[in-house]
């Protein structure tokens, strides 16, 4: 017997249609690239979001960016992991006063509540993504 998606279910595939269609990309480890077309739109529309600010040429964001991904697998279907570069987009990095990278800009219900700066370990960005959002369960 096949069941059919939940009404949730079938918004959430409509939804990642949509982001799809506009740019965005899903990387393998469910984190998903954002640009400045569907940046406002991802973060409205999921309850607890992560966004990884980085650029091609900065190391710490090399070091943050594997971190980012196993927490995304971690934490699939409580938080929302995603990918901004900022070099490609300027507007959203000054938008939320991005001065240093890497940068997590941590939201909860489309508002800002955490912006984490720098490259942290695991165990500290974990702990204070979590801190941010009221501490998701996992």
């Amino acid at each position: 017997m096949a069941f059919e998606d939940s009404e949730e279910e079938q918004i959430k595939k409509r939804l990642i249609e949509r982001l799809l269609s506009s740019g965005a990309k899903v990387e393998q480890q469910g984190v998903i690239t954002l640009n400045s077309d569907n940046f406002h739109e991802f973060i409205s529309s999921h309850g607890n979001v992560v966004v990884d600010c980085w650029a091609e040429w900065c190391y710490p964001c090399r070091v943050v960016s594997p971190i980012v991904e196993e927490l995304a697998r971690q934490y699939s279907g409580k938080i929302s992991f995603a990918k901004l570069n900022v070099d490609e987009n300027p507007d959203i990095a000054a938008e939320f006063g991005i001065m240093g990278i890497p940068t997590l800009l941590v939201f909860k219900n489309g508002q800002l509540v955490d912006s984490i700066v720098g490259a942290l370990p695991k165990k500290l960005l974990e702990q204070r993504i979590l801190e941010a959002l009221g501490g998701v369960m996992q």
